[in-house]
């Protein structure tokens, strides 16, 4: 590398199938920039040495993926409020004193996609179905985006239960705990409808709702973006519901991080969005 390029990456267990380094690369060349983002596969028994290894070959920090992202948030010498709430990072800024920045840009990627697709939700209720690291990002986006109430959906209804208790002083939006066998109680009057959880993945099966009782306006999101269409959006667009796929929040969470890493704040755009859909077609 010269003395003027710049060095980044995505760390985590796998990695390759990361679409983070098409999106920066397609960054760096729309913006010509001399610089690199890599993936970086390193495996939780590594992660602390591999970190302080990066900040030697002069890394300017790194995105942070499965399973890592709890991990990234203790080893971080300071972090966002986004980041607390959350208690996990998903980038890390590595300062030439040798602090390490912690980010969580989850929350702000998901709000931003959301407000891209024309969601408003101003005081209604949502639907957030899942309470693991992701439900706590989307909590925050919620909040952000003016939802009146958040109802958390989980299998095991006592997680659902822990993640209100953890994020209530965090937000200023109802947060009321549930079971998922409840969808059918309250979808009757939601506006947004998140999945948050893994279910709908390239190979596994999207959660068993029916989403015929959400109100004929309500909008449903995936943040799942592999594949594009998953079992919950393709049922959506089947009913005539306005659906948002999770290549958005993949996109907008990464703005702040290539700012970071390369100094410049990059634009999310549809050439950004043709190329991640070609790499996701092309496998």
């Amino acid at each position: 590398m010269s003395e003027q390029s710049r060095l980044a990456g995505v760390i985590g267990w796998p990695v390759s199938q990361s679409l983070s380094p098409r999106l920066h690369g397609h960054w760096l060349e729309e913006y010509g920039i001399a610089g690199s983002y890599v993936a970086l596969p390193v495996q939780r028994s590594e992660f602390s040495t591999a970190l302080r290894s990066l900040q030697s070959e002069g890394y300017r920090g790194v995105s942070v993926t499965v399973p890592h992202k709890e991990a990234a948030f203790a080893i971080a010498h300071r972090v966002d409020a986004a980041a607390k709430a959350a208690g996990a990072v998903n980038q890390l800024i590595f300062h030439e004193d040798g602090a390490i920045e912690g980010l969580n840009t989850d929350a702000p990627g998901l709000a931003a996609s959301l407000r891209e697709a024309g969601v408003s939700l101003g005081g209604k209720p949502a639907i957030l179905l899942g309470a693991g690291g992701a439900a706590r990002a989307a909590v925050l986006a919620l909040s952000e985006l003016g939802a009146g109430e958040v109802r958390i959906l989980n299998r095991d209804r006592h997680r659902a239960e822990v993640l209100v208790s953890n994020l209530s002083s965090w937000v200023d939006v109802d947060l009321v705990p549930m079971a998922l066998t409840d969808w059918h109680k309250i979808a009757g009057d939601a506006a947004l409808a998140i999945n948050t959880t893994s279910a709908g993945m390239k190979d596994t099966p999207s959660l068993d709702i029916k989403l015929e009782s959400l109100p004929k306006t309500a909008v449903v999101c995936d943040i799942v973006y592999n594949p594009l269409e998953t079992g919950l959006l393709k049922r959506a667009r089947a009913l005539d519901l306005k659906t948002v796929d999770g290549l958005g929040m993949l996109m907008h969470q990464a703005v702040p991080a290539f700012k970071a890493f390369f100094g410049v704040e990059p634009k999310v755009t549809s050439a950004l969005r043709r190329e991640l859909e070609k790499a996701l077609a092309d496998g």
